[in-house]
C-alpha cells in the first residue's frame, strides 16, 4: 500500500522531545537501585529457590543485606566477597543466610570481589547468549510462521492443562503462544517457585513453568515444522526478576511497558522506571522482543479521542528501549483496534491509526491488539469485528497479531474459540495477502487527514510532557486518563540509593557504552 503523506520533520520533533523526556528520567534514576534489581542479579548469579516457609531464597539475602545496611554497595559484590572468603557457591551463602549461619559483610578484598563477581556474571551471560543462539539456529532449521505472527493466549491457572492447551494451539495455527499470568501477581514483591496449578485468570510466571512451557513448544514446534514463540508478563513489582528467568528459559517474547505498572497497576513511578531499565537490558542481551502496553491506554479512555496518546507513549517507549540496548526488532510496540463499531467510518479511522504506527515505526515488530473493550457477547458481531481488524492488520503489515475471540467477554477461550479465531485471521490474512500492494491511499482523504491530525496532537502533547516532565504529565492524568504520583504507589520503600562504590557486573557485561550507570 502506499504511504500517507506524512511530514518527516514533524515525526523527527516527537521522536526527539521522546528521547529528551526518556533520556531525563533516566538521568534521574541511574542514582538508585531497587530490592528487585537486586533480587534479579543474585538469581543470575546463581541463587534461586525457597527456604523453609516458601520465602525465596533472593529475598531473604536481599532483607538481611538490607538490615546490614549493604544494600546500598549492590548485591553483586556482598554475595561474590562471602563466596571468595568463605569457598561456598551463591546458592550455598544464600541458604547459610538463610539459616542464620552466616553474616554478611562487606568484603575485604573488594576487587577480588569485584573480579569473582565479574566471573560468575560472565559464566550466566555466557549461558543466556547460548540460548539465544540456539533460538537463532531453531528459526533457521524449523522455519518459523509469516507475519503477522499468529498470538494465542492460554490462561488455565495450571501450568500442566496451559502445556496441554499451547500444544493444541501451536497444531491449530498459532505462531506465538503467551501464558497470561495470575490476577494479582504484578503486586506481588517475591516470585513464587516451582511449577503452580492454582492461578486465577492465568497461571503464575515462575521459572519451572518457564520450563517446562519452552520445552513442550520445543516439542511441538519439530511436530509442526516451525519455531513457535513463547510469551510471558515481566511487568509489575518483579519485573527484572521474571526478565532475568525468561532470559535462562529462553522466553522469546515478554510483556515488559515502561509505564503500564504505574498507571494501571499503581507501581511507584521510580520503582517502575528504575526496574524497566533493568529488565529491558536483560531482554536485549537474551534477544527478548518485549511488548508494550499502549493498547490498554484505549480501555479507560476512549479510541478515537486519545488516539495520539497512544503515539506519544510509543515513542517515549521506543526511546527507554534504545537506552536499555534493545534494537527496533526487539520492540513489540502495542496499539489495539478499540474503537466503537457504531462510530460512522471507524473502520477508516482504526486503518489510519494502524497505518501511522506502522510508518512511525517501519522497522519495529508491532504488536496489534483486537477489539475487546466493545465485545458484548454476540459472538456472530465478535466474529465479525474480528475480521474487520484481521484486515486492518494485514493491509497495514503488522507484526505480532493477538488473536480476537467471538467470546470475549463470556469466558476464558475455549481450544474451539481459538480454532474458529485462528481460522478467521488465516482466511483473511490468506484472501487479502497483497492486497496492501494493489491499493492507494487517496492523498488528502479522510484517511490521510485522520493519521494527519493525530501525529501533530502526539508532537503537541510530547513538547508538553518535554517542558513538566513524565512524572508531571502522569501527574496529570495524560495517559489513560489515570492520575499517579512519584511517591505514590507500592513498592517505592524498595528503592535504594547507591552508595559511591556501587556495582553490579551486568551493565558491563550486557550493555556496553554510556548507559552502564550501575
Amino acid at each position: 500500500m502506499t504511504q500517507l503523506h506524512l511530514d518527516q520533520a514533524q515525526i523527527d520533533r516527537a521522536r526527539d522531545s521522546a528521547r529528551r523526556i526518556a533520556r531525563q528520567v533516566f538521568d534521574d534514576m541511574a542514582p538508585f537501585t531497587t530490592t528487585t534489581v537486586e533480587r534479579a542479579t543474585l538469581r543470575l548469579l546463581g541463587v534461586d529457590g525457597v527456604d523453609e516457609n516458601d520465602i525465596p531464597l533472593p529475598n531473604r539475602v536481599v532483607s538481611h543485606l538490607q538490615a546490614q545496611n549493604l544494600l546500598q554497595h549492590g548485591a553483586a559484590i556482598i554475595l561474590a566477597g562471602a563466596m571468595q572468603e568463605t569457598g561456598r557457591s551463591a546458592q550455598q551463602v544464600a541458604q547459610a543466610v538463610s539459616s542464620g549461619t552466616l553474616t554478611l559483610s562487606y568484603p575485604k578484598n573488594e576487587a577480588a570481589a569485584r573480579h569473582a563477581a565479574d566471573a560468575c556474571a560472565a559464566t550466566v551471560c555466557q549461558h543466556i547468549a547460548g540460548q539465544r543462539a540456539h533460538r537463532d539456529d531453531q528459526i533457521k532449521t524449523l522455519g518459523e510462521g509469516k507475519t503477522p505472527w499468529l498470538y494465542l493466549i492460554v490462561a488455565t491457572g495450571n501450568i500442566h492443562e496451559d502445556v496441554v492447551q499451547a500444544r493444541a494451539a501451536a497444531e491449530q495455527g498459532a505462531d506465538i503462544i503467551a501464558v497470561i499470568r495470575s490476577t494479582g501477581q504484578s503486586l506481588l514483591d517475591y516470585v513464587p517457585f516451582g511449577a503452580t496449578t492454582e492461578g486465577f485468570g492465568g497461571t503464575y510466571a515462575t521459572q519451572e513453568n518457564f520450563r517446562l512451557m519452552r520445552a513442550a513448544l520445543d516439542e511441538v514446534g519439530q511436530k509442526v515444522g516451525r519455531y513457535i514463540r513463547l510469551t510471558n508478563y515481566c511487568s509489575g513489582l518483579c519485573m527484572p526478576e521474571i526478565a532475568a528467568m525468561g532470559a535462562l528459559e529462553r522466553l522469546d517474547m515478554m510483556l515488559n511497558d515502561s509505564m503500564y505498572g504505574i498507571i494501571f497497576r499503581d507501581i511507584n513511578m521510580q520503582r517502575t522506571f528504575i526496574d524497566q531499565f533493568f529488565s529491558r537490558m536483560v531482554n536485549a542481551y537474551a534477544g527478548i522482543i518485549i511488548n508494550t502496553g499502549e493498547d490498554n491506554y484505549l480501555t479507560t479512555a476512549d479510541a478515537f479521542d486519545a488516539a495520539h496518546t497512544v503515539l506519544a507513549s510509543q515513542l517515549i517507549n521506543e526511546q527507554f528501549a534504545t537506552l536499555s540496548g534493545l534494537g527496533p526488532k526487539q520492540m513489540g510496540l502495542g496499539h489495539a483496534f478499540e474503537i466503537h463499531p457504531e462510530l460512522e467510518n471507524g473502520f477508516l479511522w482504526e486503518l489510519a491509526h494502524a497505518q501511522l504506527v506502522r510508518q512511525v515505526f517501519p522497522d519495529a515488530t508491532l504488536k496489534y491488539m483486537p477489539p475487546t473493550k466493545y465485545m458484548t457477547g454476540n459472538i456472530f458481531k465478535g466474529h465479525v469485528q474480528d475480521a474487520l481488524f484481521n484486515m486492518v492488520s494485514v493491509l497495514t503489515q503488522q507484526n505480532i497479531h493477538l488473536t480476537g475471540m467471538m467470546t470475549e467477554a463470556i469466558h476464558t477461550p475455549f481450544i474451539q474459540d481459538r480454532f474458529l479465531a485462528i481460522q478467521n485471521a488465516k482466511y483473511v490474512f490468506g484472501t487479502m495477502k497483497d492486497l496492501h500492494a494493489e491499493i492507494e491511499f487517496k492523498r488528502g482523504g479522510k484517511i490521510e487527514q485522520r493519521a494527519q491530525a493525530v501525529l501533530a496532537e502526539a508532537e503537541a502533547m510530547l513538547a508538553q510532557i518535554e517542558a513538566m516532565g513524565l512524572a508531571g504529565a502522569i501527574g496529570k492524568g495524560m495517559f489513560a486518563e489515570i492520575s499517579r504520583t512519584p511517591t505514590g504507589g507500592k513498592g517505592l520503600d524498595g528503592v535504594i540509593q547507591k552508595a559511591g562504590n556501587y556495582y553490579n557486573p551486568f551493565p558491563h557485561l550486557m550493555l556496553p557504552g554510556e548507559n552502564q550507570h550501575a
